[in-house]
């Protein structure tokens, strides 16, 4: 019997310890991560051209705002400005005004206009800009969308109606910007022009 009580300790000594805490059921993935990949997937496999707006500020906004749903964000944005130039176009204190659109994701946004802009221009540069109208319209709208302040922009083109520089001449008050004939004649001289197009804003408009 000495022999069969040391076999059985040493049988129950030889088993691991069990766990008295039930089994924890398998965590799963956010719901939003698998959302996230499809939209990647299609951008790829589709093209930009076949997702709306809002899919594509999503898409912006994946690395801004890692660990959430971007959806209701983006939808927000677009109600509260009205299109994803708009958006882009906004100033950075209002972006941050829209819920859950903290301080990181508004200077994100603003990064990537910053860089819409300087694509606009090198795609608009060596090319005539006056065969549409509407082209112009939108790369003056997306570089003074909610511009708080009243500007006096210019486009200087050349004897192709290519653009050879684009600057503001003044910048006034929410509300009024002086203009000297003299000075926009100077700069067109300087730059060689030999067309120009004349840019006002209206902020309270915009707003």
């Amino acid at each position: 019997m000495a022999d069969d009580g040391q076999d059985e300790r040493g049988f129950f000594g030889e088993r691991p310890p069990q766990s008295l805490k039930p089994s924890q059921p398998r965590e799963e993935k956010p719901h939003y991560l698998g959302h996230r990949q499809r939209l990647r997937d299609r951008f790829r496999r589709a093209g930009p051209e076949t997702l709306s707006d809002y899919e594509i500020l999503e898409l912006l906004l994946f690395r801004s705002i890692p660990r959430a749903d971007t959806k209701e964000r983006a939808k927000a944005l677009l109600k509260r400005f009205g299109s994803l130039a708009e958006v882009l176009g906004a100033p950075e204190h209002l972006l941050r005004e829209v819920e859950d659109i903290g301080e990181g994701a508004a200077l994100d946004l603003k990064i990537i206009a910053a860089a819409g802009r300087r694509l606009a221009r090198g795609e608009i540069k060596g090319r005539e800009i006056l065969s549409s109208w509407s082209q112009v319209l939108d790369y003056c709208r997306a570089a003074m969308a909610f511009e708080e302040r009243e500007q006096f922009r210019i486009l200087f083109l050349d004897k192709k109606n290519a653009l050879i520089a684009d600057e503001v001449q003044q910048t006034g008050t929410v509300d009024h910007t002086p203009a000297y004939p003299r000075e926009v004649v100077r700069r067109a001289l300087e730059l060689s022009a030999t067309a120009i197009v004349l840019v006002h804003n209206h902020p309270t408009h915009a707003l």
